[in-house]
């Protein structure tokens, strides 16, 4: 396992793109070039320097270069600083947060919701309960503002609307955003314009000034409308953020909310067979290709991971998985979580196919591959070594799970 070669994606992301703030910081350091006389000048503190005599010589001023510092860039150089002092007004965002982190959809309305608020106003987000989100900063959030309490805990739509109502009274913003999706956001943002008595607009893609646009007609067509203050934005409504870094200021309610009875009672997740959840539906998917050489394993780890199984179109064509688990352009396209790709170079009609899942974990032996290129990690390895090594995780943490509940 020492040998599994891991990529950062984001870094060489930024590497390639000239107009981001950390370009510069992530290109490696020159250690030799040619002088304008056509003499060839060299880095005399580069690390393992080899002299005119042949002596080496080494750098103890403890820079690094070449790729070291490319890997290190990001930590040294910090994003410039957005900061608001004195808020002309707000934008308040509720994002969906599943499992406690801000998803692509919630990085997109916030990246929608630093374009309303310009320069003067800032970014307000409401969150629910405990969460895991250490990135707000780098997000676009100005104010941040947690609801914490037993009440808000499972499928509570009655509690947080009254919990966003009492938001409403102390900040008034400017507008509401909440992401149009599945995951909560949709009903819950139509449930707190019905509460506010206010027509939403819904499934919101593009604002021009004083203009939205959003899909109808089965999403068919566009309907334009006058910018009302409670948006339901679909995904990829604005670009996330990613050029300042923002104070994420903590702020609290002035006012206690009211205890009230609810009429919901959430009774608990179900336990749900993997195998039987739709592809379209599913939040987690193992998928596999032309790359896996042992399906018996591949199956162990699904099952182990509880995810939905997926393939290729070669597996498939080959015998290996059934055509209903046929992912890509000609198969299904899929809207997970996670999406792991073991063995799959990534055709176009499998990138097209896995183009709205949210994390992409990709295990290849090549690491030129499109695959690769599209996923957030990648694991460079055999996959059979890849997946016992999963497995043994996986039981490890599980175990250890159930002795500290013991």
């Amino acid at each position: 396992m020492s040998d599994i070669i891991r990529r950062d994606p984001r870094a060489e992301w930024i590497a390639r793109n000239r107009l981001h703030p950390l370009h510069a910081a992530m290109q490696p350091v020159q250690h030799s070039w040619m002088g304008p006389n056509g003499v060839i000048r060299k880095n005399v503190h580069g690390v393992g320097f080899i002299g005119p005599n042949g002596i080496k010589r080494i750098d103890r001023s403890g820079a690094q270069q070449g790729g070291a510092a490319k890997r290190t860039a990001a930590i040294e150089v910090q994003l410039p600083l957005h900061q608001v002092p004195a808020p002309a007004f707000y934008i308040n965002v509720v994002p969906d947060m599943v499992g406690g982190r801000l998803s692509s959809h919630d990085r997109d309305l916030l990246g929608l919701a630093r374009q309303l608020a310009g320069n003067d106003g800032a970014v307000l987000v409401v969150v629910f309960g405990e969460h895991k989100e250490s990135a707000f900063a780098t997000a676009g959030v100005d104010r941040l503002l947690v609801l914490d309490g037993h009440e808000f805990d499972g499928y509570s739509p009655e509690q947080r609307v009254q919990g966003l109502r009492a938001v409403d009274n102390q900040f008034n913003p400017r507008h509401w955003l909440l992401p149009d999706s599945r995951s909560g956001g949709g009903e819950l943002g139509r449930r707190f314009a019905a509460s506010l008595k206010e027509r939403p607009a819904t499934r919101v893609w593009q604002i021009k000034g004083d203009e939205c646009i959003g899909r109808a007609g089965a999403g068919r067509e566009d309907l334009a409308r006058p910018l009302p203050r409670l948006i339901l934005a679909a995904a990829e409504c604005a670009d996330p953020v990613s050029d300042t870094r923002h104070e994420v200021l903590p702020v609290e309610l002035s006012t206690s909310l009211a205890r009230s009875l609810p009429r919901i009672e959430d009774l608990g997740a179900v336990a749900v067979d993997p195998a039987a959840i739709p592809m379209a539906e599913a939040e987690f998917i193992f998928s596999g290709g032309n790359g896996v050489k042992d399906w018996a394993l591949f199956h162990q780890t699904a099952a182990a991971l509880g995810a939905t199984e997926g393939a290729s179109r070669v597996a498939v064509d080959d015998g290996f998985m059934a055509r209903d688990r046929q992912v890509g352009a000609s198969g299904t396209w899929v809207t997970a979580r996670v999406y792991v790709a073991v063995g799959i170079s990534g055709a176009i009609q499998h990138l097209q196919g896995i183009g709205a899942c949210d994390k992409v974990v990709a295990i290849n032996l090549d690491p030129g591959c499109d695959m690769i290129k599209r996923a957030d990690l990648s694991v460079i390895g055999e996959s059979a070594a890849i997946l016992q090594a999963l497995i043994a995780a996986v039981e490890a943490y599980r175990n250890g799970a159930k002795r500290d509940a013991a």
